[in-house]
């Protein structure tokens, strides 16, 4: 998901003056008008496209329910309370709903109000990109040049009938991404850094962008009147909202260090984790809002199940990696205007279960799910590109263990929004949909 704020204090009259000479891009340096809407993409030209595009959260970016919820139940109140915080209200959109943002339309009108608002990164978005301020892409700094030329990767034999198209090499980069999916708080913390984990990691090194997997190629044509190409891009941006594209992220095996074994024994379970999939760290992108955990059981042959705890490795902060029966969230009390918020259940998951998570701080020292609220963070125990973490479990065999096989049982569970959160805030159920990302079983002989 694509909450993006852009925190920075900025003299707009400057910012003006130099985008006047590259283009726009900043707050109410432009109108809706600059852009075309999708649906004069899609109605003509581009049918495929957009219908592709429908489908994604590229589409839903402004409208999606819980971007929705937090938007206008906690960022915007919060912002009016909080000044260190207050650019919130302006600088969600700038990812979320870029052409109200450049238009000066914020905060915009509810979704269901249908402004042009819910058209959220349109096709005129990204094709009018041309580059990024500064060094680094993130806290949407992009430089736009809307208008009859298209920014694209391709310009084929056949000329548009309706805009001039423009190859573009910028369009081919990581960078492109990274504009909206690197973000600082405004406490000067990356709370979003997906391009980042990207750059440092071995896909980078080997020249794979981010659209090689989010926009995969298929024949097609770029256009009704185009020519057919056996690698067109499909615009789906499949991603974390995608179960399609979670499931199987990270591979697992289950290793018990004895094939057979008597009740009263301990058996020691390995279970390995392999992220196979993804070009960054898993999970990535809203990591404040997003759970990943692994769950071990073993079931007796009588079918008994029980419940393995993770053994502890004791780094500094593993507690905010372990499931447990603690509260937090407790600055969602700031925008809700609930005095002495206590919080809510911070993980909603089985006790003892390893999580695989970054925790994000408040200035209190709070857990938060607030990433503009965000002024430290904890370990990061996330699973990295081509990274394998080994989670240890101890299983004292009870004495009175039935004979026979003994089930040991792995599964690697995804949650978009951390259930608790979910549940209390109203956000409808398919934001806490557990997502099964992978599972493995072995088994130990028990000896009579």
């Amino acid at each position: 998901m694509m909450r993006k704020v852009h925190f920075i204090l900025i003299n707009l009259v400057a910012i003006a003056g130099i985008l006047s000479a590259q283009g726009i891009g900043g707050l109410a340096t432009g109108s809706y008008g600059d852009f075309k809407k999708p649906t004069y993409c899609g109605s003509g030209c581009h049918t495929e496209f957009y219908m592709q595009w429908t489908q994604a959260m590229m589409s839903q970016a402004y409208t999606h329910h819980w971007d929705e919820i937090e938007y206008f139940k906690l960022a915007i109140p919060h912002a009016e309370k909080d000044e260190k915080v207050a650019e919130v209200k302006e600088g969600c959109n700038g990812c979320h709903a870029p052409t109200a943002y450049i238009a000066g339309d914020v905060p915009p009108p509810r979704p269901e109000m249908n402004s042009r608002a819910n058209e959220a990164v349109s096709c005129d978005v990204c094709h009018s990109i041309t580059g990024f301020t500064g060094d680094t892409p993130y806290n949407f700094n992009y430089i736009m040049d809307p208008g009859d030329r298209k920014y694209t990767t391709r310009k084929g034999d056949v000329n548009s009938p309706v805009h001039e198209i423009v190859v573009s090499d910028f369009h081919r980069t990581a960078e492109l991404c990274g504009i909206c999916h690197n973000e600082k708080s405004p406490f000067d913390i990356w709370v979003k850094s997906t391009h980042l984990e990207w750059k440092e990691g071995p896909y980078a090194k080997e020249g794979v962008q981010c659209q090689d997997c989010h926009m995969t190629t298929a024949p097609g044509r770029t256009a009704k009147m185009g020519a057919q190409y056996s690698d067109t891009k499909l615009h789906l941006f499949h991603g974390a909202h995608d179960p399609g594209k979670v499931r199987g992220t990270v591979e697992l095996r289950v290793t018990p260090d004895l094939k057979q074994a008597e009740p009263g024994e301990v058996v020691v379970v390995q279970v390995a984790l392999f992220n196979q999939k993804t070009g960054h760290k898993f999970p990535t992108g809203s990591v404040e809002d997003r759970i990943v955990w692994l769950h071990v059981e073993a079931v007796d042959s009588k079918g008994n199940v029980y419940h393995l705890p993770v053994d502890k490795k004791g780094f500094e902060g593993e507690e905010y990696t372990i499931g447990a029966d603690v509260l937090a969230y407790q600055d969602m009390g700031i925008a809700l205007e609930i005095e002495n918020f206590e919080g809510v259940q911070r993980d909603g998951i089985p006790t003892g279960d390893r999580i695989f998570r970054m925790p994000y701080f408040d200035p209190q020292g709070r857990m938060t799910i607030q990433q503009w609220n965000t002024a430290s963070l904890g370990v990061d125990y996330r699973i990295g590109p081509r990274e394998t973490k080994i989670e240890t479990f101890t299983f004292n065999l009870p004495i009175d263990l039935p004979p026979g096989e003994l089930k040991i049982n792995a599964v690697l569970n995804y949650q978009k929004l951390v259930k608790p959160v979910s549940d209390f805030l109203g956000v409808p159920e398919e934001e806490a949909e557990i997502i099964v990302v992978n599972t493995h079983t072995s088994s130990v002989e028990i000896l009579d």
